[in-house]
C-alpha cells in the first residue's frame, strides 16, 4: 500500500456463514444495510413553520443471496423448519465476509437471529443453457459491519 492508498475490494471475493445452517459461496449478495424511518414533526418558531426530521424506528433490509443450484439442500432444509412452524430453532447468527486478492479477510458483516423468509428455485427453460440459480431471502434482527 504505497502512499497510504487502499484499493477497493473486488465484489466477487466473499463467503457466507450461517451458523449450523448454510455456508459457502454465492454468486450474488444484497441487502447489507440499515435505515431509520423519518418522523416529520411540524413546529412553529417565531411565526415560521418548521418541519423537524427526527429518526424513528431502525430497520434492516432482508439479505438476499443467489447461487447456482446443486444437490446441496442446506437452504431448502433451513426453510423447511420455518414452513413447519419451528422458527425458533431456525433462527441463527451469521456473517458475510469479503476477501482481498490474497484471500485475507478484509470486511465482515455479522447478523443476528436470521431466518429464511423465502427460497426460490431456478427458472427452467428447455431452450436455455444458463446456469440454474436458487435464491434465498433472510430476515434478521441486526446487521453490523465489524471490520
Amino acid at each position: 500500500m504505497a502512499n497510504g492508498r487502499t484499493d477497493p475490494l473486488i465484489g466477487f471475493h466473499y463467503a457466507v456463514e450461517i451458523q449450523g445452517m448454510v455456508s459457502g459461496y454465492f454468486t450474488e449478495c444484497s441487502g447489507l444495510g440499515s435505515e431509520h424511518e423519518v418522523i416529520e414533526h411540524k413546529v412553529v418558531d417565531k411565526g415560521k413553520e418548521i418541519i423537524m426530521k427526527i429518526p424513528g424506528r431502525l430497520k434492516w433490509e432482508n439479505i438476499t443471496l443467489k447461487r447456482g443450484i446443486t444437490d446441496n439442500m442446506d437452504i431448502w432444509d433451513w426453510r423447511k423448519k420455518v414452513e413447519d412452524g419451528d422458527v425458533d430453532s431456525a433462527r441463527s447468527n451469521g456473517s458475510i465476509v469479503m476477501f482481498d486478492e490474497h484471500l485475507s479477510e478484509i470486511a465482515r458483516w455479522n447478523f443476528e437471529s436470521a431466518w429464511p423468509v423465502k427460497v426460490s428455485g431456478p427458472q427452467v427453460k428447455s431452450d436455455s443453457n444458463e446456469i440454474g440459480i436458487e435464491e434465498l431471502s433472510i430476515a434478521h434482527e441486526g446487521l453490523w459491519r465489524v471490520n
